[in-house]
């Protein structure tokens, strides 16, 4: 099942409103009555009990009008006329609108789910909406990936809300089920990234992918312990990150060097000061060392591979090149006028 991102006001409230408003309508018409029942006869003409009054007050609302309860007096026909008439009037309005309301979320639903799925494309897909996930999401946001281009497949209830109230798209179901990664559309899409709680499912997650698109879409999948990355390799991830060996290189660091961690925190923290980025080479830099340019680059991406500026190959920028620099990612202050 496709979940879209939440609205603000979805249809189960304004339903639950529609209700409400004609529960109040049929209170107030029995208060009424109910106030003046010794103005109105029914056919026993033994008088109204408050059972009588709910009665006349929905077959009134509803338009049903047996006939079996009549207003008696002059005062119970202008009550009828000047108020029950209005509220079965307004009844009315509230039963077709809830009718025309399902109807047209119904419709709105369908239209936004055809709409969807004729632009996705080239999008990523994230398998698990765990803290690996939304990381993962936070990074590719910052790199200017936009909320529409990226896809959660989760079977986590609480998770998918979670997801959908953030405002992206999500998939309720497992990541290692053909059909639901094809619901995501993962034969068009740019990556996947693999991000689920345990390194079984991101083995079969894994597979499941490289058996619907043949090896064509990068797959990159998180592993908790090292012993399983050559098995996820193996199985098509393409790009595999060990969380626990990253996690124990980084206490290893703030021990032994505890500035290089603050570095290592600043660079992967958005907004803190530093951030790793990538760009295409431009033209006036094609030629020129990389250690000449503007930017601190401290890496090349050439043809796929990444070039160190230590390898005699990165001494040279050249045409078509990736250049991995640190850019300032520090906010904006904001100037007082």
């Amino acid at each position: 099942m496709i979940h879209f991102p939440a609205q603000r006001r979805g249809p189960l409230s304004a339903l639950s409103l529609r209700l409400a408003a004609a529960v109040g309508l049929v209170l107030i018409v029995v208060a009424v009555v109910y106030l003046e029942r010794d103005q109105y006869r029914d056919i026993n003409d033994d008088g109204l009990t408050l059972l009588d009054c709910f009665y006349y007050a929905v077959v009134s609302l509803s338009t049903t009008g047996y006939g079996d309860i009549v207003p008696a007096s002059q005062s119970a026909r202008l009550v009828n006329v000047l108020l029950i008439t209005p509220a079965r009037v307004l009844f009315l309005i509230i039963l077709v609108g809830t009718t025309l309301e399902v109807l047209t979320e119904q419709y709105r639903t369908g239209r936004r789910l055809h709409r969807w799925e004729r632009k996705l494309k080239d999008h990523v897909i994230i398998c698990g909406y765990g803290t690996k996930g939304r990381s993962a999401i936070s990074a590719l946001q910052e790199n200017g990936l936009d909320k529409s281009r990226i896809v959660v497949v989760e079977r986590n209830g609480s998770a998918l809300r979670q997801a959908t109230s953030n405002g992206l798209v999500a998939i309720e179901g497992s990541a290692t089920r053909s059909s639901v990664l094809n619901q995501a559309h993962v034969r068009t899409a740019k990556a996947v990234i693999i991000a689920t709680d345990s390194d079984d499912a991101s083995v079969l997650v894994a597979l499941t992918v490289r058996q619907l698109t043949a090896g064509q879409v990068r797959i990159i999948a998180a592993a908790r312990e090292a012993e399983n990355a050559p098995l996820l390799k193996q199985s098509g991830a393409h790009h595999v990150i060990v969380s626990s060996a990253t996690a124990g290189r980084l206490l290893g660091l703030s021990t032994s060097a505890p500035p290089l961690i603050d570095v290592v925190e600043d660079l992967l923290t958005p907004g803190q000061g530093m951030a790793l980025a990538m760009r295409s080479a431009e033209r006036h830099e094609v030629g020129r060392n990389p250690r000449e340019l503007e930017s601190l680059v401290i890496a090349l991406v050439r043809r796929g591979k990444v070039v160190t500026l230590a390898d005699q190959a990165g001494a040279v920028v050249e045409t078509g090149d990736m250049l991995v620099h640190v850019r300032d990612d520090r906010p904006t202050a904001n100037t007082l006028p």
